[in-house]
């Protein structure tokens, strides 16, 4: 029911979903209105709710008045039932981000060891990859515990979607000296190089903004103001540079020569930089899989965001955040004791 078009596109793309994955298995939540198109479609259930978080609900209202809206109901699938089976394993919404991560959090709960869950995804690289990046917006004001926990959690997305059991961390700084940045970010960088020595994950040390992009290191952790304005520039940027491209290219014969012959090259750079093709952010952290699509999305984009949730699932990714983070909370509970024991 949520984004900028609601049920005219993720009906599509869930059509789409499931004719690709003959394996899923998808339940719809929404109003019996929109889910009417969806009756007596293969490998579906659908589940009706009574009402719908409109994109400019404040949380209060998704968490208090809305009980049972479709996004709340969605939710709820991933909790288990008396026989300790969940309805589903994962959820997608394209609707209002603050509200999906309030609900989720109160009806989910945070993992052991995590604090807050974060929001992560992945930005295209010059390697013709991805590079991982969180938090993108959940957590302004972060700790350097934080920061550590974003790397365990983004390690284990990569490790569970990409095949890559020890993924690359690198921590957004302003320069690679560790002597460098805030105190938060400095001590961060401590935490951090620790849990490397300690095999706990695969830290490569600070990165800059461009590291992103030239593909350095597999996963960058931020703060999320940091990590919001760094996903919506890039977003701005790559729309900017496909539509300046497309002006140039029809100004004259001469330039519509000119895009003839550069046709294949442009097509491969607009397939690189096409935020669709990454669309669909893990709230990680949370005791069930959640993941947010744009609100902008179109069909292709939101059926990328279920393939990447599908993939989460079928990865077990939950049971893999809870498994890493497990020596690293053990070892900063030791660090803290240390102090008081001395003391």
């Amino acid at each position: 029911m949520g984004g900028d078009h609601g049920p005219a596109v993720t009906l599509p793309a869930c059509r789409a979903f499931l004719d690709k994955h003959v394996h899923a298995e998808l339940v719809l939540v929404g109003t019996p209105e929109a889910l009417a198109p969806a009756a007596g479609w293969p490998r579906c259930r659908l589940v009706t709710a009574s009402e719908v978080v409109t994109m400019d609900d404040p949380v209060e209202v998704a968490l208090r008045k809305k009980r049972d809206s479709s996004m709340r109901v969605a939710i709820a699938q991933l909790k288990s039932s008396d026989d300790g089976v969940a309805a589903a394993d994962a959820c997608v919404s394209a609707g209002n981000t603050g509200a999906l991560m309030a609900v989720a959090r109160y009806v989910l709960k945070t993992l052991e060891g995590i604090d807050r869950p974060a929001i992560a995804t992945v930005m295209p690289n010059r390697k013709d990859a991805f590079t991982t990046v969180l938090d993108l917006g959940a957590n302004v004001d972060c700790t350097p515990e934080h920061l550590l926990q974003f790397a365990v959690m983004g390690s284990a997305l990569v490790a569970a979607v990409e095949g890559k059991e020890e993924p690359t961390v690198g921590l957004l700084n302003i320069g690679e000296e560790a002597i460098k940045g805030s105190e938060i970010i400095k001590r961060a960088g401590e935490l951090l190089r620790a849990a490397g020595a300690a095999g706990d994950i695969n830290f490569f040390g600070n990165v800059e903004g461009n590291d992103i992009y030239k593909g350095t290191v597999d996963i960058v952790v931020c703060d999320g103001f940091v990590g919001n304005v760094l996903l919506k520039t890039s977003e701005g940027l790559a729309s900017m540079l496909t539509e300046f491209i497309r002006e140039e290219f029809t100004r004259s014969w001469f330039t519509k020569l000119a895009a003839l012959a550069a046709m294949p090259a442009l097509k491969r750079f607009k397939t690189r930089v096409d935020p669709r093709r990454y669309n669909g952010a893990a709230l990680l952290g949370l005791r069930g899989l959640v993941f947010k699509s744009h609100g902008s999305a179109d069909a292709y984009a939101f059926e990328s965001a279920l393939s990447r949730a599908y993939d989460a699932a079928r990865n077990r990714l939950p049971a893999r955040v809870q498994d890493r983070i497990g020596p690293v909370l053990a070892a900063l509970t030791a660090g803290a004791a240390a102090p008081e024991q001395a003391a």
